[in-house]
């Protein structure tokens, strides 16, 4: 029995599309492999899932390379006009952008290409993102530290009030004073009962 046809729509069960999202993609990836393998060429798949999750195959060494090959003029259409060509070079920039911005946070500088000039300026703003995150950290510490404070300060001053209203009733009810309220009764009854 051979393969059925199907149809192309939108699964509506979420684990069947999840399993089918990760056959189709890492099916995807395979067939990049190979292309990239058998016929000689540079492939580069990037997938984001539903979730955001990002899933990258480049079979050269950078994307950056790719980039670069695909921005570079290639022999020009002769039946193209020259807005068509200025358009798609927009179009082409602000792809490349993004490409450029998931191979940097995918894979991080590549440290062994850069010139002495490139790694002091890495180094400042490493040295930048530490001195502002154990700012903010300094900054949420002692904010944490102030509620803390506050919050231990109103609790002893509800235990001083608790006592103090616990103390001068005791003492009201030894002289015979009136206790305004329920309390009269509930310590009456108490003298009542010893």
């Amino acid at each position: 029995m051979g393969r059925r046809k199907l149809v192309i729509k939108r699964i509506e069960d979420k684990s069947a599309r999840q399993v089918t999202f990760t056959k189709r993609r890492n099916g995807l990836i395979k067939k990049a492999k190979e292309l990239a393998v058998l016929c000689d060429v540079d492939v580069n798949v990037t997938i984001f899932s539903s979730r955001g999750k990002l899933y990258h195959y480049c079979s050269s060494n950078s994307l950056a390379d790719i980039l670069r090959r695909y921005h570079s003029p290639v022999e020009a259409e002769p039946s193209a006009s020259a807005e068509e060509h200025y358009s798609n070079y927009a179009s082409c920039l602000s792809i490349g952008e993004l490409l450029h911005i998931v191979e940097r946070d995918l894979r991080g500088p590549d440290i062994d290409n850069l010139s002495i000039t490139d790694l002091v300026h890495l180094e400042e703003q490493l040295q930048a993102a530490l001195i502002g995150a154990r700012s903010t950290k300094e900054k949420e510490l002692i904010e944490d530290n102030r509620l803390l404070e506050e919050k231990l300060n109103r609790i002893a001053e509800n235990t001083i009030d608790v006592g103090a209203n616990e103390k001068m009733d005791f003492n009201n009810a030894a002289r015979g004073q009136m206790i305004p309220g329920d309390q009269q009764h509930g310590l009456l009854d108490l003298f009542q009962s010893n």
